[in-house]
């Protein structure tokens, strides 16, 4: 039986957590954009539209200057109020800049916002994410931070980055607001929060819990979108084209020929194809290769195409 390529697929579009929103599944990136020209940025943009990518991440650590690539991003758009309606704007903040160091205090949390605000030229952050988990975190000033932030309608709604299900669960505990994102590093070679439950109750390494027990499982429970950043790189690097992932990439070479597409494409459709509702935050500035990647927005994979792939990547089915 030969197989034909699929018809061009279009913009899968997932909902974020319980807000009503629903925002496409994959996000253009903006931690690099800082060195861009204006063209170049809005060249980025227009593209990212274009393929209906529409929801864009940024963090106030982005650029060399703190809110450095959020300021760059509103000065080359110059955005209409009409234009901003038409994009969800997501920005992170918690990380100390020019610090090993991470800060979740109330007063931190809303001078980033205001940072943010003022940066993007907007009235608005659609969705605030604490960057990473602070160890010394008071769930009660994060709580009073948020509710001050969502009162006077500077933030729509709120979630974290690399967090483990027992620390949503204490922020949780003390806000009113629900956890709705949760951003982790997820690719086909960095798959260890789907690869451990596939591998559950196994004497192997795989089967070793490194993520506070079941992330993407308690994601799914709870309405909680969970967004994959580097979702092309692994232990090794970029794995695309690598020679350090031969295998990997045969197979990847071999469905996306099968379908039309590049490699990347299928490498997106990989996180796509999973249940949880995955969205992928495509941090590249080149255009050819964003549209490229969005083309894996709604690929379907078989299972086992996607089974396939998880073996290639180096991962195994007991």
């Amino acid at each position: 039986m030969t197989a034909t390529a699929t018809p061009e697929p279009s913009m899968k579009r997932v909902a974020l957590g319980g807000t009503g929103l629903e925002v496409p599944n994959l996000l253009l990136g903006a931690m690099r954009i800082e060195d861009l020209d204006d063209a170049a940025i809005r060249e980025l943009v227009d593209t990212a539209r274009a393929a209906g990518v529409t929801y864009v991440d940024h963090a106030d650590i982005y650029g060399r200057e703190l809110h450095g690539c959020e300021r760059r991003f509103a000065e080359a758009l110059r955005l209409s109020p009409a234009e901003r309606d038409e994009l969800t704007l997501q920005t992170k903040c918690g990380i100390v800049k020019g610090e090993a160091a991470f800060d979740f205090s109330y007063e931190h949390i809303v001078a980033s916002v205001e940072g943010s605000l003022d940066a993007l030229d907007t009235d608005r952050i659609d969705a605030l994410l604490l960057h990473r988990p602070d160890a010394l975190v008071e769930p009660d000033e994060v709580a009073r931070a948020f509710d001050e932030l969502h009162a006077s309608g500077k933030v729509r709604a709120f979630g974290v980055s690399n967090h483990t299900p027992g620390q949503i669960e204490l922020l949780q505990r003390s806000l009113d607001q629900p956890i709705v994102v949760n951003q982790i590093q997820l690719s086909l070679a960095h798959a260890s929060a789907i690869a451990q439950g596939i591998a559950a109750n196994m004497s192997d390494e795989q089967s070793v819990v490194r993520d506070g027990g079941g992330i993407v499982d308690y994601a799914r429970l709870h309405g909680i979108a969970l967004q994959a950043w580097a979702p092309f790189q692994g232990p090794a690097g970029v794995f695309l084209g690598s020679e350090q992932y031969p295998e990997l990439n045969a197979v990847l070479e071999r469905i996306a020929a099968r379908y039309g597409v590049e490699p990347i494409a299928v490498a997106t459709a990989w996180l796509t194809r999973h249940p949880a509702g995955i969205q992928v935050v495509l941090g590249t500035t080149k255009p050819a290769r964003l549209a490229a990647a969005a083309r894996g927005s709604d690929l379907r994979l078989s299972r086992s195409e996607w089974y396939e792939l998880f073996r290639a990547a180096g991962y195994h089915v007991p």
